[in-house]
């Protein structure tokens, strides 16, 4: 797909927005969403829906970047002394109009090995800076799929080599000190497994923003009653990120403190 290019249209544009959705219903994103997502957002306590509605206010007009970094946050280091840029939020690859967002594609068949499957809740785009979001409700980040079902071709074979462990784009080993790879037949699940979404969340957003040239952020977005459940796995990963720097631009926020974006 090119850049500016729609993706391939989904739905007719008579068919009945999602329930949920406090505003925007007829943006033409949802005409060229994937319907998994839109089947979330009529789920009760749908992420998708709140994704959409808190961050929906800004789609055309933008949000700051100081302003998004002075918020409270669960964890992660103070923004003193951060530049300024104005954040355009992109919904699950896609900008409101139906655009993908470009070099997206790119770097998902870098990291994942398709184009489809990167699966980034937000991107906040800026002219120098670019925040990737994962958010969750009840969820917690996923794990990876294949070690959890036995199908890891570093633990459970058959003899092959998992993308994530070879030299390449895909090399969690650059950006994240997994310690050793794994070994077949090893008891204790590995930490690639463990953090698998955030660590190729991480690698997906380094990716892109060396792609165009932004400098990128990392934020996992939580209701705060969540946050002493995961607060162990969250630092677990994080004092696992090699580079300092990325590691400051690491954050954990709350749903709740959102509402200062909208006040400010």
């Amino acid at each position: 797909m090119s850049r500016g290019e729609h993706p391939r249209r989904r739905r007719s544009d008579s068919a009945p927005p999602p329930k949920g959705i406090l505003a925007g219903e007829r943006e033409l994103i949802f005409q060229y969403l994937p319907e998994e997502v839109r089947a979330n957002m009529l789920r009760r306590g749908s992420e998708s829906a709140a994704l959409w509605n808190a961050f929906y206010p800004f789609a055309h007009s933008g949000l700051s970047l100081r302003a998004w970094l002075s918020l409270p946050r669960l964890w992660g280091s103070s923004a003193e002394g951060s530049d300024d840029d104005q954040l355009m939020p992109c919904f699950w690859g896609l900008t409101v109009d139906g655009q993908p967002l470009g070099g997206l594609a790119e770097s998902a068949s870098d990291v994942a090995g398709r184009e489809d499957r990167l699966e980034i809740d937000l991107f906040l785009v800026g002219r120098r800076h670019l925040v990737a979001v994962e958010a969750k409700i009840d969820g917690v980040p996923g794990r990876c799929g294949r070690y959890d079902s036995g199908r890891c071709p570093e633990v459970h074979g058959p003899d092959a080599a998992c993308r994530y462990w070879e030299d390449g784009p895909a090399s969690f080993e650059a950006a994240l000190d997994f310690g050793i790879r794994p070994v077949r037949d090893q008891e204790e699940p590995p930490p690639c497994a463990i953090h698998y979404q955030m660590a190729r969340t991480l690698l997906g957003v380094e990716n892109l923003a060396r792609r165009k040239d932004l400098v990128p952020h990392l934020t996992l977005l939580m209701p705060q009653r969540r946050w002493p459940a995961l607060r162990g796995g969250w630092q677990d990963f994080a004092e696992r990120v090699r580079d300092e720097e990325q590691w400051r631009r690491l954050r954990v926020m709350a749903w709740e403190d959102l509402e200062g974006l909208k006040r400010s």
